[in-house]
């Protein structure tokens, strides 16, 4: 395989900002270059990592490119946050990202998120023990020596801590800043953090108000860069909800066509995200209300992305009003692979034996099937929340607008772990999801059309990174290791495409699955605490996130 090596440019605060594409032809050119690449065949170009003494050493929750992609950050189950860079030295490897600097945090239950605040050299992470920590890493990415494997702790690099949460902390959302970011808990709140502000007692009450809070736990936020006064949220609800946080001097309710009443909280909900309702086919089975991702579009601030356990991920837009849902099921396609001029991929040409047993597709003790027909070797274990069909309406916004979706995109599995979700390409011109059977699945946006399926994982995918500039795409699951795909220059060996039809029939049939449904993490994070760190033994393996 030929090279692509890519040379780092010296990092500085305005290197991040830059004019608008439409103004610039070359960033154009660049844009559709990279469009193009990423609608061809990938294939995996490295891994990050390995099973023995090298990388992580277990499950890896979180990947976020950092410094305009000069860096990949990598965090999980073993509490470190792994930074890597390219090696210029080794001209064999086509992307020869490696780590020269692990940060042992002391975070004492998972790491689910970590991202570098914009324009400085702080890392912070969110974790499973209701905890944000902040690190300040300027020597670990500055004066890590080649070859050498440096190891920092809180001591060296730690800057603040913060357990404004109650709740196992579960995604960070950076701005425009190198001092405010967000965050969101299973305690159903939304939290702004501002690194400028006096430092606060938490233990004492005295942290700021909340900018949201529900009723029920929360698993996801995000917003976009163009539209950063508004921000969407989700959980254990049918529902994801939109909020609003532009209230100097403004009534926003009014704004947005509905009711305004005193006294309400720092920012508004303003609409409803809401899926179509029950198909009867399904015969009464109960789908599972819990959305485990979203992803709000960075290059038109409208688009926005929900994965549902148990079910697909929805395209919706906040510029949408309320639809019924007739009008949504007669644009909805079939999830079944295109050999459209616009998807490069490999077309589905035969129907093969279908996928390769997985640890995912394992029994599990306490599963059962729906469908009645005794047949268990492939349930799955439901571990995380539980089911919440019947659930109260008045935890959840009752009587606010819903938006229904404009696309649904089918055919990967989402119900053992919490999947996130997103778009990739310049334009967000491609959707991303894990799924449980070890793959990861490209849809193209525009029109609904699978445009790709990749082996990424022993078992099971959950978070898909794309590199800013590069046609580079970093992927992680409950593997150890961080698998790179980029454009292929032959055929593909970890392609999926042509066993595609019978992988979405199995993924369908199993995502109608239910079970007994216990929260190990939880659990193990609650022990942690009361007996210590010390005392309480990771099990092998990520039993969620």
């Amino acid at each position: 395989m030929t090279a692509l090596l890519y040379q780092p440019s010296h990092w500085s605060p305005t290197s991040l900002t830059r004019k608008p594409s439409s103004f610039l032809p070359t960033d154009r050119f660049r844009n559709y270059n990279l469009s193009h690449s990423l609608h061809t065949t990938l294939d995996r170009v490295n891994v990050l990592g390995d099973d023995d003494e090298y990388g992580h050493k277990g499950c890896v929750n979180a990947l976020s490119w950092a410094r305009d992609g000069e860096l990949l950050l990598t965090a999980g189950d073993d509490t470190t946050v792994r930074i890597w860079r390219m090696d210029s030295t080794d001209i064999d490897q086509a992307y020869p990202f490696v780590c020269r600097s692990v940060v042992n945090t002391d975070h004492r239950a998972n790491i689910f998120n970590a991202h570098m605040l914009p324009y400085s050299s702080r890392i912070v992470t969110a974790a499973g023990d209701k905890q944000i920590r902040i690190f300040d890493v300027g020597t670990a990415i500055t004066t890590a020596p080649d070859g050498i494997e440096t190891q920092y702790n809180p001591r060296q690099v730690g800057v603040q801590i913060l357990r404004c949460h109650e709740d196992r902390v579960k995604r960070i959302v950076t701005e425009d800043s190198p001092d405010l970011f967000l965050s969101v808990g299973e305690d159903g709140l939304v939290r702004q953090h501002d690194l400028r502000a006096p430092p606060h007692n938490c233990r004492n009450g005295t942290c700021p108000a909340p900018l949201m809070k529900v009723g029920h736990g929360l698993s996801t936020l995000s917003l976009s860069p163009l539209t950063p006064y508004q921000f969407v949220v989700a959980g254990e609800s049918p529902y994801g909800y939109l909020f609003d946080r532009r209230h100097s001097g403004r009534v926003l309710k009014e704004e947005w066509g509905m009711v305004a009443r005193a006294g309400e909280e720092l920012t508004t909900c303003v609409r409803r995200f809401a899926r179509p309702p029950k198909d009867p086919a399904e015969n009464g089975t109960r789908r599972r209300d819990h959305i485990t991702g979203s992803r709000m579009s960075a290059s038109n601030g409208h688009e926005v992305l929900l994965t549902y356990s148990g079910d697909g991920v929805y395209l919706f837009s906040t510029r949408d009003e309320a639809q019924s849902a007739d009008s949504f099921a007669a644009q909805t396609p079939s999830a079944v692979p295109a050999n459209s001029k616009r998807c490069k991929s490999e077309a589905a040409r035969k129907q093969g034996d279908g996928p390769p047993q997985t640890a995912a597709d394992a029994t599990y003790e306490g599963t059962e099937s729906d469908d009645g027909d005794g047949d268990d070797e492939e349930m799955e274990a439901f571990i995380e929340f539980e089911d919440l069909s019947g659930a109260d309406e008045s935890m959840c916004k009752p009587g606010m607008p819903a938006i229904m979706p404009r696309r649904r995109y089918d055919g990967a599995r989402n119900v053992a772990t919490i999947k996130d979700v997103n778009f990739l390409g310049p334009n967000d011109e491609l959707i991303a999801s894990g799924s449980d059977d070890g793959n990861f699945f490209l849809w193209d946006k525009a029109s609904g059309a699978l445009c790709g399926i990749y082996e990424a994982d022993s078992s099971v995918v959950n978070v898909i990174e794309a590199h800013p500039h590069l046609p580079l795409v970093a992927v992680s699951g409950i593997d150890t290791t961080v698998k790179l795909f980029a454009p292929s220059h032959g055929p593909s060996a970890f392609s999926r495409m042509d066993n595609a039809q019978q992988i979405i029939e199995t993924n369908a049939r199993l995502s109608k699955t239910r079970s007994v449904r216990y929260n190990f993490s939880a659990l193990l994070a609650e022990a942690r605490a009361a007996m210590g760190a010390e005392d309480v033994d990771i099990p092998a393996g990520c039993t969620n996130q």
